[in-house]
């Protein structure tokens, strides 16, 4: 790694898929002295061991790099109203929420799985089935004092986010902003978002595109304001947790190169090494 970006990956988290790291991305991460966002997406919370992600994680901590954690997402319906779906959804989130213990993250990132075109006609049913959901799992991530960042997906507006975070009404209970998300699946501003979910902001989610589709491009590569929003971040003295989500290798290096060319806003205290 060039040391010019050195400033930045020691404040900054990288996605990681945990299949990766146990395929390739182990030394390339501990090489370059990288803080992974693991992801856990997938069947690796069936299919590894304690001793699997025992060994991943004491491999990040022997190098003094912390981490954060990505719940998943994909299948699962926190606010499901059949019970069955329900069960296996907080069943595998369990699995996630287990591993705060070993992997000792600053952060666990998780998504609300709010579709307006599906939930819209029960949104009741699909609040109060969610809220129970992750009051369960907010206690795991109290008792470890990390934050619950919720991240915006398919949203188009932060209306469940805000209702979900005000019920919940935990300091543990935040919102993690996905830029990408935004420009992609709600077609509207960041400031749309931050405006009402600012006090609850913990966490950046960082990739680009044009608006066209969810590309996790490098920063710089779409259109999206970052100068806007860092400028933002620094006048409200706000301090979230940055994660980069480059779905390329190159989009990594692309957006390190990017980010120096602005002033970030000042990092968590806990997350530097």
């Amino acid at each position: 790694m060039d040391l010019q970006f050195s400033r930045l990956t020691s404040r900054l988290f990288i996605n990681a898929p945990f299949e990766r790291l146990q395929k390739d991305l182990l030394k390339v991460f501990i090489d370059n002295h990288l803080q992974p966002e693991i992801g856990l997406e997938g069947s690796c919370l069936y299919e590894n061991s304690s001793k699997d992600f025992k060994e991943v994680a004491q491999a990040f901590k022997k190098e003094g790099l912390a981490c954060t954690i990505h719940a998943p997402f994909c299948d699962l319906a926190p606010g499901a109203t059949d019970s069955a779906v329900l069960a296996a959804t907080r069943t595998k989130l369990g699995k996630a929420f287990a591993l705060i213990e070993i992997f000792e993250p600053v952060s666990i990132v998780c998504h609300l799985g709010y579709e307006e075109n599906k939930h819209a006609f029960r949104q009741e049913q699909w609040l109060a089935s969610s809220i129970e959901t992750w009051q369960k799992l907010l206690i795991i991530a109290e008792s470890h004092q990390i934050p619950v960042t919720f991240e915006n997906t398919y949203e188009t507006s932060p209306d469940q986010h805000l209702k979900i975070l005000s019920i919940l009404d935990s300091p543990s209970a935040r919102f993690c902003l996905d830029v990408g998300h935004v420009m992609a699946f709600a077609k509207n501003s960041w400031q749309d978002w931050l405006t009402p979910l600012s006090p609850w902001l913990s966490q950046l989610h960082l990739h680009d595109n044009s608006g066209d589709g969810d590309d996790h491009l490098a920063i710089g590569a779409g259109r999206f304001d970052f100068s806007g929003l860092f400028s933002h971040l620094r006048q409200q003295k706000q301090r979230p947790i940055i994660t980069l989500e480059p779905h390329q290798p190159e989009g990594l290096w692309d957006s390190l190169q990017a980010l120096e060319h602005f002033e970030l806003p000042e990092p968590p205290a806990s997350t530097t090494t």
